[in-house]
């Protein structure tokens, strides 16, 4: 990181009202329930951090195993981590305005790169908003054609895209 009082650490149940009001902030266009996100976070620990600036919580990130071509609506619960998942999807990844341009995103996409290839992934997927396409392709990720998919994306909003980053060859 490049502030000493930035870091990221493993998200908790306690942080779930900050993490509802930096997501009720950050994405008011994409709203999800508290249950939720609480899904998410209780499925897949090891894919869920909050970051911190001088303590205080000023993002998220949710992630966790999924199944290439299913991808999961908004503001609907998973149920469960699929039995046989095949690619590592990145459910959100949300900054406050003053934990941006510190390095924080780029330094969790980074983890989280590492993570899913420990475990075997051959490729992350995510959905990007609210114009971050640029962000994702400086991370690796390039958008993919998914004809299928086409109406659950266009539930996100009309320009959301599918991206993939391949983790081997």
């Amino acid at each position: 990181m490049i502030h000493q009082d930035v870091a990221w650490r493993a998200m908790t149940g306690y942080d779930l009202p900050a993490v509802q009001a930096i997501a009720d902030q950050v994405h008011p266009g994409f709203f999800e329930a508290p249950e939720v996100l609480a899904e998410r976070q209780r499925l897949y620990r090891n894919g869920c951090y909050i970051l911190e600036i001088g303590e205080k919580p000023a993002g998220y990130v949710l992630s966790h195993p999924w199944r290439s071509g299913l991808l999961p609506a908004l503001n609907v619960m998973l149920g469960q981590i699929p039995a046989v998942p095949d690619t590592y999807y990145l459910h959100d990844l949300a900054l406050l305005p003053v934990a941006r341009r510190v390095g924080a995103a780029s330094h969790i996409v980074s983890a989280l790169v590492k993570h899913a290839a420990a475990k075997g992934f051959p490729d992350m997927s995510l959905v990007a908003v609210n114009g971050s396409r640029g962000f994702w392709e400086k991370h690796g990720f390039a958008a993919a054609d998914a004809p299928g998919l086409a109406e659950k994306l266009k539930s996100y909003e009309p320009a959301a895209r599918l991206m993939v980053k391949t983790l081997t060859v």
